[in-house]
């Protein structure tokens, strides 16, 4: 509570105390006795009451304009950060792809070539940086969802149709999985798309 509005409740407090002596005091004697309250608007003229309200809603205009520039500057720079934090919040996943790049490039130049004269890479070579490539998504909090022999599920799986189930104890599960589903940080961000046994 401000100090305003504690002034402002003692005045009313002491107008009451007044106000009721008056009532007390005009009954034993019956004279009317002035107020501290009376004096007080007597000696204070209409622009002295304006001028005070004046510099009242001056003040609470002063307070006000603060607090709303206060809160453009916040706003304002919250933005700022959240642009360049946008910009820049790839920057660490890209760096840890780098050298699966410079690994693929090596392995374009290190092609076999056949019998016929048709270039080939090796198989063990493609499945090291797939490998390199999966530890570094899985680093940043990639995990796969499983499908395949899972009970179907709509929060991972999309059902792209139904077939009859080779089994009984195949029904409402995952048959087949057709595209891979994935999760980041617990977040699914792509859903399997999988075949559903009916």
């Amino acid at each position: 509570m401000s100090k305003e509005d504690k002034s402002k409740k003692k005045e009313q407090a002491e107008d009451l105390h007044v106000g009721s002596e008056e009532s007390h005091t005009e009954d034993l004697s019956g004279d009317k006795g002035h107020s501290r309250k009376d004096k007080k608007h007597k000696t204070e003229s209409p622009e002295e009451k304006e001028k005070h309200w004046q510099e009242k809603v001056d003040e609470l205009n002063d307070k006000y304009l603060r607090l709303y520039s206060e809160f453009d500057n916040y706003r304002k720079r919250t933005l700022k950060e959240r642009i360049e934090l946008s910009k820049t919040a790839s920057e660490d996943i890209i760096l840890s792809l780098l050298p699966v790049i410079d690994d693929l490039e090596r392995a374009l130049t290190a092609t076999i070539s056949t019998s016929d004269e048709q270039e080939v890479l090796t198989k063990d070579g493609i499945d090291l940086i797939l490998n390199k490539f999966r530890n570094i998504l899985v680093q940043k909090g990639l995990e796969p969802i499983s499908a395949v022999g899972e009970p179907f599920d709509v929060d991972f799986h999309d059902a792209l149709t139904n077939i009859p189930a080779p089994s009984d104890d195949m029904k409402g599960k995952v048959i087949e999985e057709v595209v891979k589903g994935y999760k980041l940080n617990g977040k699914v961000i792509r859903y399997s798309k999988v075949v559903v046994g009916n």
